[in-house]
């Protein structure tokens, strides 16, 4: 019984050592887990730097623009309970923090390849940025980590929301 028990620990461990050095090699590129991303000071700081001037904490992270930016890293991208209502109806700003825990990488990039989103989000930007920026993006949420609460869902526009709102003008041109 305790070769059998010593047995099944070596494999075990030999399970654990080969997954970790498949892991550290990139072996699990793309696949989601509940592990951060590698993320290297480079990454990191392109990421910081395109988040800010793509204008993603103005609406993810709440009271960014009111605070002229100076709300700490701990909190960004949290979502937001502001609405933006209009002929779509009404839209609220992700929680990115807990988003990018359900996709990996590859998904990430695909989404945003594709993605044809409510106003206000600017779809259109998320299109025209380079591979490196939106997995520097992806790998610098990640290594946030998970924070906050969803935000709430959408909202048809024949229903009116519980909670503040800004209102957008009507306009033909944006109805969706």
């Amino acid at each position: 019984m305790r070769v059998m028990q010593t047995v099944r620990t070596s494999m075990l461990c030999l399970i654990v050592i080969t997954a970790m050095t498949t892991a550290a090699a990139g072996g699990d590129k793309g696949r989601s887990s509940g592990h951060a991303t590698p993320l290297d000071k480079k990454t990191e700081d392109r990421a910081r730097y395109v988040i800010k001037i793509a204008g993603c904490n103005d609406c993810h992270t709440t009271g960014y623009a009111g605070a002229a930016g100076k709300i700490p890293e701990k909190d960004w991208l949290k979502g937001d309970p502001m609405g933006w209502r209009g002929p779509w109806g009404t839209t609220y700003a992700t929680n990115l923090r807990l988003y990018m825990q359900k996709l990996s990488e590859d998904q990430w990039i695909k989404s945003s390849r594709s993605v044809e989103s409510r106003p206000p989000m600017p779809w259109f930007a998320l299109r025209v940025m380079t591979e490196q920026d939106l997995r520097a993006i992806y790998r610098f949420i990640r290594n946030l980590g998970p924070a906050g609460e969803p935000a709430p869902a959408y909202l048809p526009p024949d229903q009116e929301p519980l909670g503040p709102f800004i209102l957008f003008p009507s306009s033909p041109e944006v109805s969706k």
